[in-house]
């Protein structure tokens, strides 16, 4: 078993982020991810709160990955699993979110896997910097979007 584990802190509050995550067409705008791929993803909820059991296909450049939600824990823990990923097998991440003191958050972004034989060093070492950019890029997106927000009501 392979495993990686990041961590980023928002300005934002946790509610913040964690609307952030239950909506599967925010991940391209905060992340390096380039699309949600609608009529491969199964159960996906109307208002943009996706629950337990949802099934997300993501591309990024040629690839299609379809992660289900398998665990949710609103406004801290959000758990889910690799259905398809092409350089990866038993793939089960969670993102915990704890609030800061002051405010903000901390999002702790960690999961395990098997890694594909004969690539398992590479991608170990490309999977830690993808997930380190995916926890920094919602951190940054949900305080961006909190700073607007704020303005905005001003």
């Amino acid at each position: 078993m392979q495993s990686y584990d990041v961590t980023a802190d928002s300005t934002a509050p946790p509610a913040a982020v964690w609307s952030l995550l239950l909506d599967p067409l925010s991940w391209p705008k905060w992340s390096r991810i380039d699309a949600l791929e609608a009529a491969e993803s199964r159960d996906l909820s109307p208002d943009g709160r996706d629950g337990v059991g949802a099934t997300r296909a993501f591309r990024t450049g040629k690839v299609v990955t379809k992660e289900r939600i398998t665990g949710l824990e609103p406004v801290h823990r959000f758990r889910y699993e690799g259905v398809r990923i092409a350089q990866m097998s038993r793939y089960q991440a969670i993102i915990e979110l704890d609030e800061l003191p002051g405010g903000g958050t901390r999002i702790h972004w960690h999961g395990t896997y098997v890694g594909r034989r004969g690539t398992r060093r590479l991608f170990q070492w490309y999977l830690r910097r993808f997930m380190r950019a995916m926890a920094v890029g919602l951190a940054e997106y949900a305080g961006r979007t909190r700073e607007i927000d704020e303005t905005v009501r001003e």
